[in-house]
């Protein structure tokens, strides 16, 4: 397809939002590689699934309403709302004096990044033609780059050197700069829908607060109570989510709703071994937290690299660009799983989940393009914000269950190993469910 060149404004406005990416890129890379370190500090194992979880449950909301500012008021006051929460949740962060405050900043800081995906699929949709759409989804990924490379090993040093607080201290300029420079241009992309519907925001707050009830409940030592407080969770989140998310997305229906559930199944199964091989490294290798962040430089690195290749060669028929996707993510599980066996060399650990990465790449761009392709003129921060809802429900349920595995090994006779090797387990049964859900996110021949 002949594409015509960028404007001026385009490029600036493309420019903005790469950076945006890039500065939540090098925060989850550089905490996550630190939070080991930070969990043992403060005694805080029990935590360490929490702290990952609340992030994202905080994101879930924040994500529905960044959709909805972005769709009435455009993305300027969402993005400025954002950019100062995230800096608040830094400072809490850094000056925390034990586990509880790193979750408060942590979800802070999960609040603050929720708009960066909706606003950026809103402006692409938006502001750039469509013939564009692929590149731009794949520039957006190419955000991820440069932190993938140097965060894990920035962070690891400035760990090792003066302390994990810095490692939150030193991303507070970053984020003011990147606020001042991507601001601007968003204001030449003004709202499109001026309609005011009832806000979606509690339902998605509804959401979070089962899925983060489920999660703590999971984790409680006595085994009825835990029962009962992941019962009423489950119970609230589905009341926030079945009017969250397009009908008939749990069971995979044909267009959007498979769409869904593929995004949801990908952000899980990743997140179910991306957060914890850090943790593997750390507790069974021994490993340094600079070692623990190069285990899992390869996977972010790559999956920009299966962006860039569907940018690149798009496939026509989508579903099977995604099924491939998953299939490819379930051979890299398999082979990042002996992290959990002391006398695997690391090394190969790194290339292993780099194929998992790769598979994340390959399937998400066509996922995103295909979703995007359903919101029409002034819904664009509606459709954009159930992906990234799916995304972050992902996320956040599996970031609860494997940190739910990690303190029943703290406080059972059960081993961090056959924790984690089980959460790894469920990782692969969500890989191949997405695979079987890819064949029917196809369109509808009635929607054409």
């Amino acid at each position: 397809m002949t594409r015509g060149p960028l404007s001026a404004a385009q490029r600036l406005l493309a420019t903005g939002l790469v950076l945006g990416v890039t500065l939540v890129a090098f925060e989850v890379t550089a905490i996550v590689t630190a939070m080991p370190t930070i969990t043992a500090d403060l005694d805080g194992d029990s935590l360490f699934g929490l702290a990952a979880a609340v992030y994202t449950l905080a994101n879930l909301v924040a994500t529905v309403a960044a959709g909805e500012l972005a769709d009435r008021r455009g993305a300027v006051v969402p993005y400025s709302w954002s950019i100062a929460t995230f800096v608040v949740g830094l400072v809490v962060a850094a000056a925390a004096p034990s586990m509880i405050w790193i979750v408060i900043g942590r979800t802070l800081q999960g609040a603050g990044t929720g708009a960066f995906a909706p606003i950026g699929y809103v402006l692409v949709n938006r502001a750039f033609p469509e013939e564009w759409h692929a590149t731009m989804f794949a520039v957006l990924s190419a955000g991820w780059v440069l932190p993938s490379l140097f965060a894990p090993a920035i962070s690891g040093l400035v760990v090792d050197a003066v302390g994990w607080r810095w490692a939150f201290l030193m991303i507070v300029p970053a984020a003011l700069a990147v606020g001042a420079l991507a601001i601007g241009p968003m204001r030449a992309c003004p709202p499109t829908r001026a309609e005011r519907g009832r806000s979606q925001v509690p339902l998605a707050a509804l959401a979070a607060a089962g899925v983060g009830t489920w999660a703590a409940g999971i984790r409680l030592e006595n085994p009825v109570t835990a029962a009962a407080v992941a019962l009423v969770g489950g119970v609230l989140a589905w009341r926030g989510l079945r009017r969250l998310l397009p009908a008939g997305w749990t069971r995979a229906a044909a267009g959007l709703p498979a769409l869904i559930a593929c995004r949801f199944l990908a952000t899980s199964a990743f997140m179910g071994v991306d957060s914890f091989v850090p943790l593997a490294a750390s507790r069974i290798h021994g490993s340094s937290p600079t070692v623990q962040g190069f285990v899992i430089i390869g996977a972010a690195l790559f999956w920009t690299v299966g962006q860039w290749v569907r940018a690149r060669w798009p496939r026509a028929d989508h579903a099977l660009a995604i099924r491939q996707g998953f299939l490819i993510l379930g051979l890299g599980i398999v082979l990042a799983t002996p992290v959990l066996w002391d006398g695997w060399p690391l090394p190969l650990v790194f290339a292993g989940w780099s194929v998992g990465g790769l598979g994340m790449g390959l399937l998400f761009n066509p996922s995103t393009i295909a979703s995007t392709a359903y919101a029409t003129d002034g819904r664009e921060g509606h459709v954009s914000s159930q992906i990234s809802l799916a995304d972050s429900l992902g996320f956040s349920i599996m970031g609860g269950l494997g940190g739910g595995a990690v303190a029943l090994a703290e406080h059972s006779s059960v081993t961090l190993r056959g924790s984690l090797l089980a959460t790894f387990g469920i990782a692969v049964g969500l890989a191949a469910l997405g695979s079987v859900a890819a064949a029917r996110s196809r369109r509808p021949a009635g929607l054409d």
